[in-house]
């Protein structure tokens, strides 16, 4: 078989490529150039395509580097300011994955007559009733299923995930055993475009106008405190927000930004039973949704997978069997199987409550 395998240069990638090597397939490395500008984090830095290109080297396979930077900006850079614009929390990484590396990547795959598409995600692909579906990885600390649960029907028949059924320590184990120069590489854990020695506000402040905030009491109306930037503040928030009166923990209940207003409450003031979604499709499973199907849902990246249930009420919800942590506008909601809670059944984006 052929396999275009993408490589970002960490520890997870090169160990699918060995593995894939390994197992006598005629294997291809490629590194996508994403972001254009200033990077030395996530898995667009310069360091890291050497990184890939040097891994691949040693496994004797071919390295090339696909260059996205033009489509990345657009897809995934451009919204994410704009979110931020509209006082919405988006998740690039998630975008990046939808509009990018499984759009752009495995067409190209296709067209250049691979026969599948593999990646280091810690995620796997299993079958249901003869059709290709998405499932969590095996290491539960570092599953990735969230962030892939928007990719289509079709992009899953075509995708190899090679070491979905290991733990990260088995991983690494691996890499040192072989030989693999990246077997130590600390984990990406920032948003690749933006420097981690400038930051999220230095970044938006040169593309948007921040605007400070007054922090008000959701309760008494007393102003309590101010905010440089409502853009850069989410629904849910504890951090950066000052205690009240005998160091009660207050969190965003609510970012209004045309009035400058940033209202504050105690933790269960702030809690939902219900999100709605303002787009939401069980692309996964590839069938229609259905009002009052029961789902686990999960709404970050490391959050856990909560009781719930599908409601249709001009639009779809996710309705929790218990009140939860709000979730920003912008943040997707991934709902797995009841029955086989290890499946990926949907995702939807938050719409402002």
């Amino acid at each position: 078989m052929r396999v275009l395998v993408a490589m970002s240069g960490g520890v997870d990638s090169s160990v699918a490529a060995a593995r894939l090597v390994e197992a006598g397939h005629e294997v291809v490395g490629a590194t996508l150039k994403l972001w254009a500008g200033e990077s030395d984090s996530g898995c667009c830095s310069v360091a890291d395509a050497e990184d890939a290109r040097r891994v691949a080297h040693q496994l004797g396979i071919d390295h090339h580097v696909f260059n996205y930077a033009e489509e990345f900006a657009e897809r995934v850079v451009a919204p994410f300011v704009e979110d931020h614009r509209r006082g919405r929390s988006p998740n690039p990484c998630i975008e990046c994955n939808r509009r990018v590396k499984f759009d752009l990547l495995v067409e190209r795959a296709r067209r250049l007559g691979f026969d599948a598409l593999a990646t280091g995600h810690h995620a796997r692909v299993t079958r249901v009733a003869g059709r290709a579906r998405l499932a969590r990885g095996a290491d539960e600390r570092k599953d990735q299923s969230y962030v892939l649960a928007y990719l289509r029907a079709g992009d899953l028949e075509r995708l190899v995930l090679p070491i979905g059924e290991l733990t990260k320590d088995v991983v690494r184990a691996e890499a040192a055993r072989r030989g693999l120069r990246t077997w130590d590489k600390p984990d990406s854990q920032d948003v690749c475009f933006i420097p981690a020695a400038r930051g999220r506000a230095s970044f938006l402040a040169d593309r948007l106008t921040l605007t400070p905030a007054e922090v008000v009491d959701a309760r008494s109306g007393e102003v309590v405190g101010e905010v440089p930037a409502a853009e850069l503040v989410t629904v849910g928030q504890r951090r950066g927000i000052a205690p009240g009166r005998g160091g009660e923990r207050r969190y965003v209940a609510r970012v209004d930004l045309a009035a400058r207003r940033v209202e504050v409450a105690p933790l269960e003031a702030v809690l939902v039973r219900e999100v709605t979604l303002d787009e939401g499709s069980l692309v996964a499973s590839g069938e229609a949704a259905v009002d009052g199907r029961r789902v686990r849902a999960q709404c970050s990246a490391h959050g856990r997978a909560v009781p719930a249930t599908l409601r249709w009420r001009a639009g779809w919800r996710v309705v929790f069997d218990e009140p939860v942590r709000p979730v920003a506008a912008g943040q997707s909601v991934v709902w797995y199987a009841e029955e086989s809670p290890e499946l990926v059944e949907g995702a939807g984006v938050a719409a402002a409550s």
